[in-house]
């Protein structure tokens, strides 16, 4: 049924007024779905002239999707898949994205390519986190000329309030899953980050880099 609102299509109700309510439109979550039902949301999109954003697409959904729908972007360490990409006028400004570990960049990367499909500039700094905070330092003009800033970071979380104490622009933290077991799969980064001292500090939910980007874009597109 399409009632100009939403088509529904029994396993879905693709939203088509989310782009006029929210500035983007409706990205799918792919974690928890299966291939056929990706592609039958995303067929919908592309029907209105959608661009299609997909996060969480593994390998073998991705094979199943480029099978019915051609022109296919996808980047395997994002896990993230883009159809029909329109071309945003972005902001000479850039998000700058930051990660304690080299083990949190997976999370980067679902970042990184949901701000570019949201029309950014981003900047990518790996690896600098607090067991060698000397690092960091060297990249500080870049992290503090961005207009916003996400900083990713497994184990304790540390990396987000050392950065949100250094700069002047809102610095979004993102924890993630990486660390040995107290580490409770990120939930001790994320109170970690929740209890922080230093201001401008928000938090978005453990390996969410996709809320981060969003929320990011928001903020540089402002």
């Amino acid at each position: 049924m399409d009632n100009e609102d939403f088509i529904d299509i029994d396993i879905a109700k693709v939203d088509l007024q989310r782009e006029k309510r929210n500035g983007y439109a409706e990205v799918i979550y792919g974690e928890g779905k299966t291939s056929k039902q990706i592609i039958e949301i995303s067929k919908i999109l592309i029907s209105k002239n959608k661009t299609v954003l997909a996060t969480r697409v593994s390998k073998e959904k991705i094979n199943d999707i480029c099978k019915e729908i051609p022109n296919v972007i996808y980047d395997k360490e994002a896990r993230c898949m883009v159809i029909n990409k329109k071309d945003i006028v972005k902001p000479n400004s850039y998000i700058a994205i930051v990660t304690a570990g080299t083990s949190d960049i997976p999370v980067a990367k679902e970042a990184a390519f949901c701000a570019d499909v949201l029309g950014n500039n981003v900047k990518c700094i790996y690896d600098v986190g607090v067991a060698g905070i000397h690092r960091l330092f060297r990249y500080l003009d870049i992290i503090r000329n961005a207009k916003v800033v996400i900083v990713i970071a497994g184990m304790e979380g540390a990396l987000a309030s050392v950065v949100s104490g250094l700069v002047d622009k809102p610095v979004i933290a993102v924890p993630t899953s990486i660390g040995y077991g107290t580490s409770f799969k990120g939930v001790t980064a994320l109170l970690s980050m929740l209890n922080s001292c230093a201001s401008g500090l928000s938090v978005v939910n453990i390996d969410n880099g996709f809320g981060a980007a969003y929320n990011a874009s928001m903020i540089n597109h402002l």
